[in-house]
């Protein structure tokens, strides 16, 4: 892996991970079209730079993470769900990492149905809530888990379950960035401990994914300023068509034989 490639992964990332578009789509697309080998170490790479961006999060809302104990039961409660389901269906998981057209389908299912979310859950926000339980936290989690079919999107799944228990945008968006730590943090680890032996090898191995994680975290801090902003002033439809896009163009690439692969 080359120091441009980390680069350019990490930045996909940083963008990405936050916004209800799947990561996973576009590092298929990147990869492919740049011709990025798929070693180990790539794999190992791609999943630890989000360390960069769940220290973006705790960084953009520190206050948040130290203000009450409360906050991290919250994060539990809402943790938990996809923490048993990921155990639990961890095989029929990793089959499915290896369908292209299921991540396609996904983002052309997911990007219709944000085009329409906005006329779903269009109450007026100053009567929703900007504070999420522990019922809420429980069932966003349950809906976060869908997240784990390739191409869904963590973020967009998040944030509808959000929308769905009456939380505005805002709530429901940085509630998101919020599940993500513990998420993204215990793939992260699970990841590094699997392959420490491999990280270990070298110290250019280590310079990139401390490089690739600074790079994730100055994306993912710039994404997350800008996101909630944006959300409150234009809503999902911008991103559901995107999606859509995206989905139809991967299709289009398999059908015309492209040997698109999955990255994880």
């Amino acid at each position: 892996m080359t120091i441009f490639e980390a680069f350019l992964l990490a930045v996909v990332e940083g963008i990405t991970e936050f916004l209800p578009i799947s990561s996973t789509g576009h590092m298929i697309l990147v990869s492919t079209l740049m011709g990025i080998q798929q070693d180990p170490f790539v794999k190992v790479f791609e999943v630890c730079i989000q360390l960069g961006a769940i220290l973006a999060v705790v960084v953009l809302y520190f206050q948040r993470f130290v203000k009450s104990f409360d906050f991290y039961k919250v994060l539990i409660a809402g943790f938990i769900p996809t923490g048993v389901l990921g155990l639990l269906l961890k095989k029929r998981i990793d089959a499915l990492l290896e369908n292209v057209e299921v991540v396609a389908l996904s983002l052309l299912l997911g990007g219709i149905v944000l085009v329409f979310v906005d006329r779903l859950f269009s109450s007026d926000e100053k009567d929703d809530k900007t504070e999420v339980d522990y019922k809420t936290a429980f069932w966003i989690g349950t809906i976060q888990a869908i997240s784990m079919i390739p191409g869904v999107s963590r973020s967009a799944a998040t944030i509808i379950g959000g929308l769905s228990q009456k939380l505005t945008r805002k709530t429901a968006a940085e509630f998101s960035f919020f599940l993500a730590v513990p998420t993204m943090f215990a793939a992260t680890a699970k990841s590094l401990l699997d392959q420490k032996d491999l990280i270990m090898e070298s110290g250019d191995k280590i310079g990139l994914l401390l490089f690739g994680n600074a790079v994730a975290f100055i994306v993912a801090w710039l994404v997350m300023k800008g996101f909630v902003a944006f959300l409150n002033k234009n809503g999902f439809r911008v991103f559901g068509i995107y999606r859509i896009i995206l989905g139809a163009t991967i299709l289009a690439l398999l059908s015309l034989g492209v040997p698109l692969k999955i990255v994880d």
